[in-house]
């Protein structure tokens, strides 16, 4: 396929196929989710008036980067190597992680797991190879958590996604490093369609990184990746995710998790750049005492407009859920919150609370909350909680007084605000975050 060709159509989707030597069964479910897509309407709800005017039309679907996969950081093309390496991934692998997969427009152009880890049974490889490596796998689980008509950006994956990675964590087994994702966008007008399956086997536990950054650019660009994770019995899986988009990007992404008897999902979400994000993760508790948490935060500066929440569905008894969101925004910005919460009837004994706290920069912030309930079950413990704060005058002359300036003093407030996110990311994403919001804050709140 020509980096320059836009639009999206079945000989499109069939020469993205051809392109990576697909199986039929894998072309053949591409062009069901492109009938799917064609049919399905753009979301009514959500940032519904940012995306009214989206022409798919002007997208390009499929931009394959020079080279090959790569499976040692020497083999990447220099001119891509440099801009990683400028982002310190190859130093942070080295140091901390178990292994890396990095994206770069359309494909994995490297992908690494360490040798005991292999040797251990452990699956981390490059979604398109997986196709082909592991077919048993992705025929069982693709599709299986989100399905391709859960909307219209999701149909839009099934149909023309590329890169991304499979997971697989054998029984028992216990992963101390975390595996991580990166996702690159450089080409103005382009789609990026990643695909992640993660299953985890029962027992075993560990914990999966994903990053995204964009250069600006003026012409619109659009991020629909697409996220499934299986938790098998007594099994825990930790997805955190640092989303740091440019402003012209559409971070329009569907992640869900499906969590057996006993087992643990945890979804650290962070949404920093993108001009529009909309992004729910689902956690369908489906097995006896299954517990899911989401801990997300965003921040809306101006033009920004986040979209963002999550869903548990309660389908067995003496399941848990947590759901807590935590935005700032200022002037220009909007902040979305949607918390769903499902009890089934048959679902004895389920408690979840819900909360969601914005904190409001300046007068011009504005911040939503959509909590929705829907219990079946009288049995069922549930809790929400709302609330708009802002900096006062006392806490700026409390932090001062000892000795801090005015924006350092904001600076302050602001960093024990998102001290509840930040404390679920490992220390060295921790410490990037803090300083992504220091930067987006740096011209808005002085």
């Amino acid at each position: 396929m020509q980096h320059n060709s836009t639009g999206i159509s079945r000989v499109v989707i069939e020469e993205i196929s051809a392109a990576k030597n697909e199986p039929g069964w894998m072309r053949r479910k591409r062009l069901e989710a492109f009938d799917i897509f064609e049919k399905t309407p753009l979301p009514a709800v959500g940032p519904v008036n940012q995306l009214k005017d989206l022409d798919f039309k002007k997208i390009h679907y499929y931009i394959k980067p020079q080279g090959h996969l790569a499976r040692t950081w020497d083999d990447v093309p220099e001119e891509i190597r440099k801009k990683y390496d400028a982002l310190g991934i190859p130093e942070g692998e080295r140091e901390y992680l178990a292994g890396l997969g990095a994206q770069y427009e359309s494909e994995m152009i490297y992908h690494s797991l360490r040798q005991e880890l292999i040797d251990k049974g452990i699956v981390f490889e490059d979604m398109s190879v997986a196709v082909t490596k592991y077919p048993d796998l992705i025929q069982e689980y693709f599709g299986s958590v989100i399905a391709v008509d859960n909307n219209k950006f999701a149909a839009l994956n099934g149909a023309v996604w590329s890169g991304g990675s499979l997971v697989h964590i054998p029984p028992g087994v216990y992963l101390e490093a975390p595996l991580h994702n990166f996702f690159q966008m450089s080409t103005p007008s382009q789609g990026q369609f990643e695909r992640t399956l993660i299953i985890a086997e029962e027992g075993s536990s560990f914990e999966f990184i994903e990053g995204c950054v964009a250069p600006l650019y003026s012409e619109t660009s659009m991020h629909a990746g697409v996220v499934e994770i299986v938790i098998k019995k007594g099994a825990h899986v930790k997805y955190s995710t640092m989303q740091n988009w440019s402003k012209n990007v559409l971070n329009l992404v569907t992640k869900g998790s499906y969590v057996e008897e006993e087992g643990v999902v945890e979804w650290v979400d962070g949404n920093v750049g993108s001009g529009v994000t909309m992004k729910y993760p689902s956690m369908v508790l489906a097995g006896r005492k299954a517990k899911g948490q989401l801990v997300s935060l965003a921040y809306a500066g101006d033009g920004q407009v986040i979209d963002s929440g999550g869903k548990a569905i309660h389908l067995a008894s003496e399941t848990v859920s947590r759901i807590e969101s935590r935005s700032i925004v200022k002037k220009g910005g909007r902040s979305s919150f949607r918390g769903s919460v499902t009890v089934d009837k048959n679902a004895d004994n389920c408690r979840s609370s819900v909360e969601c706290v914005s904190l409001h920069l300046d007068d011009g912030a504005r911040s939503e909350t959509y909590p929705r309930f829907t219990l079946e079950n009288a049995s069922a413990q549930t809790s929400h909680e709302s609330s708009i704060l802002r900096i006062t005058e006392e806490q700026l002359l409390y932090c001062m007084s000892r000795g801090l300036s005015a924006q350092e003093a904001r600076g302050a407030i602001v960093g024990g605000f998102v001290e509840p996110f930040s404390m679920e990311l490992p220390m060295e994403y921790a410490v990037e975050f803090d300083r992504l919001v220091e930067m987006e804050m740096a011209d808005g709140v002085g």
